[in-house]
């Protein structure tokens, strides 16, 4: 509210007619414009984070195909051991680990050209295995000996070193990863080819604000969704001239990796429906197909970066995996340690990374369980601190309390 009585009953009945005819305002936080990156900079560090929310099975994704505890305790749902005559079984990736199949035509020519790698035995010393409570110590970065408050996110930290304007978020609602000092722009892409106003009801709009404290802000964000809008309408209006490309995650990857190459330095989005209890399929079924979608995502995401491509970091995670053993629904529960993806043009991929061990029931952690061998905020503090050359105070401040592992150098 502001000491003019008039002027809040303008913007109030402005709004009214916003909701009215159906647009919507973003908070003054999400109207931020970003820094643009130069398109031709290709070497400029880039960033895109990939939570795989619900607990993705990670034994289905990289395939420990030389357990025979594996296949035994898994009789729906395992994978089939590599055998190149069947495009169903799982794509040998070494003496240890296989690929699932959903992700041979996306996935496994970027592990060809060491554009792929993976860290098992990988998540987070939370045992709840609660949903809610992994993914909110996930996403503000700390360990268990820290209360959460939802209030600050390890993404947003980094964001506020690199710069605050080089972040956005691809969610429907600003996740706590996200949130902190530097409260990183949301924008739902689902929502962006429609222009949110037109010119009159910018103009209308500005001159609300105009002298109020926030009349700087509130241009920047209209003209910067004025950019994207007309930029996404554009798109749209080329690929109805062309094949309509996949649905789902691959063109909201497009989107996200256009506005990587074009504006922004770092980027989240989160993909649901993992949890599968019931039905999670093997080759093909369930999981196969969200896998599916997801690698198409990625590959298209790598195609709309183009040069951008050899700077650019992808790092995919998940709150926990899921039990070794299948359930009798033919699906699996909550578990505990899973599977990091990294992708990019720089990373050493072609291998899969970090602290290992024998993949057998004798192993299991709590006899039920992947054991955490590697600490999520270990690996992701020393991998995403070599990728934007930040120091080990910095990488601290991400992720406060971590012991990094340089060990891990993808």
């Amino acid at each position: 509210m502001t000491d003019n009585p008039d002027l809040d009953h303008q913007r109030r009945s402005f709004l009214k007619l916003l909701a009215a005819g159906g647009a919507t305002l973003l908070l003054p936080r999400a109207l931020r414009a970003g820094v643009p990156v130069d398109e031709k900079d290709s070497n400029a560090p880039r960033l895109l984070v990939v939570f795989q929310r619900g607990g993705c099975d990670g034994a289905s994704v990289l395939v420990p195909w030389s357990s025979d505890d594996y296949y035994r305790l898994r009789p729906n749902t395992a994978i089939p051991r590599p055998d190149p005559a069947n495009p169903k079984t799982a794509l040998k990736l070494d003496d240890s680990w296989a690929l699932h199949p959903a992700l041979r035509e996306s996935l496994l020519p970027l592990w060809g050209r060491k554009e792929l790698a993976f860290v098992p035995f990988a998540g987070t010393d939370d045992l709840s295995r609660s949903h809610f409570e992994t993914q909110e110590r996930i996403e503000e970065g700390v360990g268990p000996d820290r209360t959460l408050s939802g209030a600050e996110g390890w993404l947003s930290r980094l964001v506020h070193l690199l710069d605050p304007s080089s972040g956005i978020s691809f969610t429907a609602n600003l996740p706590t990863i996200c949130t902190g000092e530097s409260d990183i722009p949301n924008l739902p892409l689902r929502e962006v080819p429609k222009a949110p106003f037109d010119a009159r009801q910018s103009d209308l709009l500005a001159q609300l604000y105009k002298g109020d404290a926030l009349e700087n802000t509130v241009k920047s964000g209209l003209k910067t969704r004025e950019d994207i809008a007309k930029m996404f309408v554009e798109e749209m209006q080329a690929a109805s001239r062309q094949a309509v490309s996949a649905a789902g995650f691959e063109q909201e990857a497009r989107r996200m990796g256009s506005l990587l190459r074009r504006r922004y330095r770092v980027a989240f989005v989160d993909v649901g429906g993992w949890d599968t209890h019931v039905n999670q399929g093997a080759s093909d079924g369930q999981l196969a197909n969200l896998l599916g979608n997801l690698g198409r995502g990625l590959s298209a995401l790598r195609d709309e970066l183009g040069d951008a491509w050899s700077s650019t970091l992808v790092v995919v995670l998940t709150e926990f995996g899921r039990t070794f053993r299948e359930n009798g629904n033919r699906g699996s529960d909550h578990g505990h340690g899973s599977v990091q993806w990294f992708l990019g043009g720089a990373i050493r991929g072609g291998r899969v990374h970090g602290k290992q061990q024998q993949v057998a029931e004798k192993t299991l952690f709590q006899n039920r369980d992947f054991p955490v061998l590697n600490e999520y905020r270990s690996v992701l503090g020393s991998v995403i601190g070599r990728h934007f050359g930040l120091d080990r105070e910095a990488r601290a401040k991400i992720f406060p309390g971590a012991i990094l592992d340089d060990s891990v150098e993808i």
